[in-house]
């Protein structure tokens, strides 16, 4: 079972190294930039989205949690923003740890976030898809069935 909770000011750092990091890398294969600047852009841009971390008005910072028995692992992570007028949520970022891959957690989480979001009344989610994805799909949106 797949559970989400609120992201930790304590868990935050972590959340913020591994997204940079990753960013950065994404930023740098996508503009040709040197690590150097990518890094400084990734840090730039998550500085401006998450001005207040885990605290900042209208995103939504999430752990994701295997249950299993009577413990919870932490597998992943969950950024989203809500935008209850228009019945949307946008992803920026959805990740489960390498560790955790391979087992289907990933598309049992996000059947899961679907669900949830549907008793909420929101209608569709968009993502933010990497420029090198395969897919080639930036801003997509997808309906909640």
């Amino acid at each position: 079972m797949i559970s989400f909770r609120s992201m930790t000011a304590e868990e935050y750092p972590a959340f913020l190294q591994y997204f940079i990091s990753d960013y950065a890398d994404e930023i740098g294969s996508n503009y040709g930039l040197s690590p150097t600047d990518s890094l400084v852009k990734a840090n730039k841009e998550i500085s401006e989205a998450l001005t207040e971390g885990v605290n900042t008005p209208g995103q939504v910072l999430l752990c994701i949690s295997e249950q299993s028995d009577h413990t919870a692992r932490h597998i992943g992570y969950l950024w989203y923003k809500p935008d209850s007028a228009m019945g949307t949520v946008f992803i920026y970022d959805f990740h489960i740890f390498n560790a955790c891959q391979g087992r289907g957690l990933g598309k049992q989480s996000l059947r899961d976030f679907e669900a949830y979001l549907r008793e909420k009344g929101f209608k569709e989610i968009r993502l933010r898809v990497a420029g090198d994805n395969g897919k080639r799909a930036v801003n997509s949106p997808c309906a909640i069935r």
